[in-house]
């Protein structure tokens, strides 16, 4: 009897909260727009922060304006030289955001890291290196996102070129104006300070081959470059036509000054005075007394030190790259830094140095420092530091780990390269987020610095409701479950190195996923920015041997998010090969024809690159393709033979014009099918029949079918469908719209044969059938997450309901709401779309 009322209950609890929804729907239906049920009168809605206010604030000052000299200065460390990350700063002022260097992940840092990079309307490069660059593709493109109207580059003559490169996949990037400051222009002023570039050419600028000291550098070559102009160029839509080459003998270094900080005028002391202070008399005594100059008051003499505070002086601080001792004699020899060493008017406060450790340990770089004096900070980034730069991936995996310890198995951390060298003067070595202070007061500031405990991580992932009860019963499921094959092949190992889409974030790094084939050959699925960064976390002090395990690199198609992390991959492929005293061989990749000519601009006027890389068109791969060239039946030939493939096949998917998906069939038997960025796609279907497993897109929710028409992408049901139609073993989920930071929302959809992709996952095909049996785990480690996702579904269904109710003439469900354009995008397929677009 008793269980029979708790089952009446429980069924009027059910009926009782769909009525309260329903009701719910219709009084919001009925209420006045802009107004809910429980606000009584109507607020008036504070007006949208306006993102660029601080340009509008300038531009109504005028050119004339003058500051006082900014009160707050500091610089502080985005990437501190590691070699998963690079070496970048951050300056910051009242009046202006600055950033030095910009390679890969430094966008993916400040974004974690709360650095906004919408005021950032100069950025200085050191030189003419993907280190140094290679973020600086999807960094233009968020601050065009921003609505930021103008940057400035400052740096090589190159930067125009490299502008020219990635026009070739970024599109015309209309709606910014860019342009480059070249180092042989005037020195630029503003509000903060003012920066003047040094150039500094290596001693093997001729033609002499390069030092052994620095294993990531190519080898110089005789520059091309014509003369610089004397100042700025402005380039129409980003682009310059002034013709040049590469020179990877120079660097830029930069001398940056503040400009003196008046003092403040004392009111009280005026008053005291008879200064006629509250009235408009007063404004050209303050003026002159902060410029210290004396007034006359009623014939009396009021000297500027008795009204007014002393000025702040002009400090300077400067930002040097020695990339290998052959730099070293032509910067000790540099006129430019005499002015602020040793007895110099403008002291330099800090210098910064982004030198390995042979050139710290030279006598002549560290009688260089010397001259400098002993009230100047040092500060060092090189690849000697162990600092933690992506902490929240390090939280999230390592509280999956406690769901599945190989799955995800815990991140590797930075360690000390070689002891650091002896230096006489005060050095502090580099960490993320470590700040240095030049106003108000001259200081070393780590209260920002960054603590990974993987212990206090654990901790908070245990206090979570009904976590460890869903760990203990996952883990008693599979202790009563079959038991596993004795005989678990390790190989293939699928490891998915970033699963979000467009930009690079905190927690979701974009497209690249790692396959090991065997212990000693392996090939990327798509190379988005950071794909390097994130092999290094995974594998540690490993990854010289990942690298040079690796075969080939499939690129889908020409977005930023899936290409612009293969060059630094070929660049330390190289270097780990020489590391491990292996024979340089270039590396296959399987891309879009168009590939090619941005790889060619970019060799030509950047760095150069193009003998890393032998191209296969993905086009020669369709089935049904004639060969137009022997060499690339040889190029295929040896594909498959290297990575003891039978079949490497692709097709053309729905997303932009020239994007492919794959499919591979390994000797042994088994077929992985990769889809890159499309909707559902019959050719795909067909391609990857009966496939063992299938990694396919799945960039937004059930519900958003309209959306992602709009960007040529599939919800998590449309890529489920397409598993279901090919006959797929398995289906993996990923490239997720960064608004599912943690975990996307689950699918009625979901069934044995699906699961969802984390960055640092690891999968073997023995492993798949364990993969869904996690997602009780995950669903109470994330459940606060999920909350909120479903709730702005709900408001999300809400507003349609009622937009449906607004526009027709009878009240229709959720169900008959939903539009034709949404239905049509399940139904049947449709020709690729060739509009470029990027998922939000």
């Amino acid at each position: 009897m008793r269980t029979e009322v708790t089952g009446c209950i429980a069924e009027l609890g059910g009926t009782w909260r769909m009525w309260t929804r329903r009701s719910l729907v219709l009084l919001l239906l009925r209420s006045p727009p802009g107004r809910s049920m429980s606000q009584g009168p109507a607020r008036r809605q504070r007006p949208p922060k306006d993102p660029l206010r601080h340009l509008r604030t300038r531009e109504k000052r005028g050119p004339s304006w003058e500051p006082g000299g900014p009160n707050t200065v500091y610089l502080q460390v985005v990437a501190a030289g590691g070699r998963d990350v690079g070496a970048a700063l951050y300056v910051f002022s009242e009046y202006n955001r600055y950033l030095f260097n910009c390679g890969e992940g430094v966008q993916r840092l400040m974004q974690e890291h709360r650095l906004k990079v919408s005021r950032l309307d100069n950025i200085f490069l050191t030189r003419m290196h993907w280190s140094n660059v290679g973020g600086l593709c999807g960094m233009i493109l968020t601050l065009k996102e921003t609505g930021l109207p103008k940057c400035v580059l400052s740096g090589p003559p190159q930067l125009e070129k490299y502008l020219e490169a990635i026009k070739i996949f970024s599109g015309p990037l209309k709606g910014i104006d860019l342009a480059v400051r070249p180092h042989s222009a005037p020195e630029y002023k503003d509000e903060t300070m003012t920066v003047f570039q040094v150039p500094i050419y290596s001693e093997q600028k001729c033609g002499d081959r390069q030092p052994a000291q620095s294993p990531d550098r190519l080898s110089p070559e005789p520059s091309s470059d014509s003369a610089s102009p004397d100042r700025e160029q402005r380039l129409p839509d980003g682009v310059s036509q002034r013709r040049g080459g590469r020179d990877p003998s120079l660097v830029v270094a930069f001398i940056c000054t503040l400009h003196v900080r008046k003092g403040n005028f004392l009111v009280l002391k005026a008053k005291e005075l008879g200064l006629p202070v509250g009235t408009a008399a007063i404004a050209p005594i303050i003026a002159a007394v902060k410029d210290g100059r004396s007034v006359t008051f009623e014939g009396r003499e009021i000297l500027p030190e008795e009204i007014c505070t002393p000025p702040d002086p002009s400090l300077a601080f400067v930002v040097v790259e020695c990339p290998d001792q052959g730099f070293i004699q032509p910067l000790c020899e540099n006129a430019a830094f005499q002015r602020y060493q040793e007895e110099a008017a403008t002291p330099a406060a800090l210098v910064v140095h982004m030198a390995p450790e042979s050139v710290l340990a030279d006598s002549r770089y560290q009688q260089w420092m010397e001259r400098f004096g002993p009230d100047t900070q040092h500060l060092v980034l090189n690849e000697n530091c162990t600092s933690v730069h992506n902490l929240r991936s390090h939280k999230i995996q390592t509280q999956l780990n406690l769901i599945h310890p190989d799955i995800f198995p815990p991140l590797a951390r930075p360690q000390r390269k070689e002891e650091g060298a002896a230096l006489a003067v005060p050095v502090v070595r580099g960490e993320c987020l470590l700040k240095y202070q030049l106003r108000p007061r001259r200081e070393w500031q780590r209260d920002a610095l960054i603590t990974c405990s993987s212990d206090e991580f654990i901790a908070e992932a245990l206090e979570l409701p009904n976590f460890q009860e869903s760990v203990q019963e996952y883990r008693k499921t599979m202790q009563d479950g079959p038991a596993p094959a004795e005989n678990k092949s390790r190989y293939p190992e699928v490891i998915f190195l970033g699963t979000g889409s467009a930009i690079p974030m905190k927690i979701r790094n974009v497209s690249s996923t790692l396959v090991n084939i065997r212990s000693d050959r392996s090939l990327l699925l798509d190379c988005g920015e950071g794909t390097f960064g994130q092999l290094c976390r995974h594998y540690g002090d490993d990854v010289d041997r990942v690298l040079s395990s690796l075969a080939a690199v499939f690129v889908s198609h020409l977005h930023a998010d899936h290409h612009t992390g293969l060059l630094q991959v070929l660049l330390q492929r190289e270097r780990a090969l020489a590391a491990l005293g292996e024979p340089f061989r270039p590396l296959l990749v399987v891309a879009p024809t168009q590939l090619r000519p941005w790889l060619q601009q970019y060799h030509n006027q950047c760095q150069r690159v193009l003998q890393h890389v032998s191209i296969i068109p993905a086009k020669c791969l369709q089935k049904g393709a004639e060969l137009s060239s022997p060499a690339f039946e040889g190029l295929i030939s040896s594909l498959l033979s290297t990575c003891d493939l039978e079949e490497f096949q692709t097709c053309l998917v729905r997303h932009c014009k020239h994007a492919f998906g794959c499919a591979l069939v390994h000797t042994s038997g088994w077929k992985l099918v990769y889809s890159g960025d499309t909707m559902p796609c019959e050719a795909l279907v067909q391609m990857g029949r009966d496939a063992t497993l299938l990694i396919h897109e799945a960039t937004l929710e059930d519900g958003l079918e309209e959306e992602a028409l709009e960007k040529t992408h599939s919800t998590t049901s449309q890529a489920i469908g397409v598993g279901m139609r090919m006959n797929a073993e398995f289906i993996m989920l990923n490239h997720f719209s960064q608004r599912y930071a943690k975990i996307p929302l689950f699918s009625p959809d979901f069934n044995e044969k699906v699961g969802i992709a984390f960055d640092h996952m690891k999968v073997r095909f023995t492993d798949l059938p364990t993969v869904p049996r996690l997602s009780a785990p995950l669903k109470a480690l994330f459940a606060g997450d999920i909350e909120e996702m479903e709730e702005r579904r709900e408001k999300r269904e809400l507003r349609l309901v009622r937009a449906a109710l607004l526009a027709g003439p009878r009240v229709e469900g959720p169900a008959d709401s939903e539009p034709q354009q949404k239905r049509a995008a399940a139904e049947g397929p449709q020709h690729p779309q060739s509009k470029k677009v990027r998922a939000q």
